[in-house]
């Protein structure tokens, strides 16, 4: 066992984790070598973790500096041939983990094997599917073997540090989305290969972010959300429709955002005030021409 498990590092990226779910997910890899990197500067989770685990790399960042690029932060500082990203909301036991080396050292083309995903019921859960021509698509596969994708979530992806470096780190203008998709495709484009793995099962429960403020966690996800959604699609195509349904949409979701703010819906309020906000902002970033 130790042999493979000193071949591994796992990342986990933490922005104010439900510590229930840290716990169980750290609970299952605690024999791997593990890196947190916490955006929330969460000093005291960080002593209850490190009282009850042994972690091999621990930093707190002062700010949110987005889950890319403290994926990217971590990935530098590994040092074994493999790198499992899990989020913390992800249980995977270190049986299924192993089948995705063996599998990963099996498949000659492979960039990243990913387990086969249930949720709490343990029902089949999606985490894979295939790019559409204007649209990416994520089906619930009906497994029976192991089965390449064009695409998976970022929740467990196992890769060698080698082969992330030649490809090129995640694209750190996505924020907290999408860059699992813009990776897969990046893959895609090189040839090689993204492989379910139909033996490695793992529970991801989709944890919510544990913010105190309501308002403020609804506009982190719908902004970023929305942000990162329009740099992913106008990444692969500067003219697509996303941007241009957006940009249609723009006066109605002004409107709605007042509407529901004089008459004390706050939440409805945000939601659309981070998805007009995106787009002035992300509208700033296409006449920078950072936007390549």
């Amino acid at each position: 066992m130790n042999l493979v498990t000193n071949e591994l590092t796992i990342i986990i990226i933490f922005y104010e984790e439900k510590i229930d779910l840290v716990f169980k997910c750290l609970e299952n890899i605690k024999n791997f070598k593990i890196i947190i990197i916490d955006n929330a500067d969460n000093i005291s989770l960080k002593k209850k973790i490190k009282e009850k685990f042994q972690i091999y790399k621990y930093l707190l960042n002062k700010k949110n500096i987005g889950f890319t690029k403290a994926a990217n932060q971590a990935i530098k500082l590994c040092d074994t041939e493999y790198i499992l990203n899990l989020n913390a909301d992800c249980f995977i036991s270190e049986e299924d983990i192993l089948k995705l080396i063996i599998s990963h050292k099996k498949y000659k083309n492979c960039f990243i094997t990913t387990p086969t995903f249930y949720d709490e019921e343990s029902k089949l859960s999606y985490n894979a599917g295939y790019f559409a021509e204007k649209n990416l698509k994520r089906d619930i596969l009906n497994l029976e073997g192991d089965v390449c994708v064009d695409t998976v979530l970022g929740t467990a992806i196992l890769f060698k540090k080698s082969d992330i470096l030649e490809l090129g780190l995640l694209d750190e203008n996505f924020f907290m989305y999408f860059e699992d998709d813009d990776l897969c495709r990046r893959i895609k484009l090189k040839n090689k290969s993204v492989i379910q793995i139909f033996d490695a099962k793992a529970q991801h429960v989709h944890g919510q972010l544990k913010v105190k403020n309501f308002l403020k966690k609804i506009f982190i996800r719908n902004y970023n959300f929305t942000y990162d959604e329009l740099y992913y699609y106008f990444k692969i195509n500067k003219h697509h429709e996303k941007y241009e349904y957006l940009k249609k949409k723009l006066p109605n979701y002004i409107i709605k955002s007042i509407i529901n703010f004089l008459t004390l819906r706050p939440s409805q309020s945000i939601y659309y005030f981070a998805k007009v906000k995106a787009f002035y902002n992300f509208k700033k970033i296409i006449k920078q021409e950072k936007v390549k």
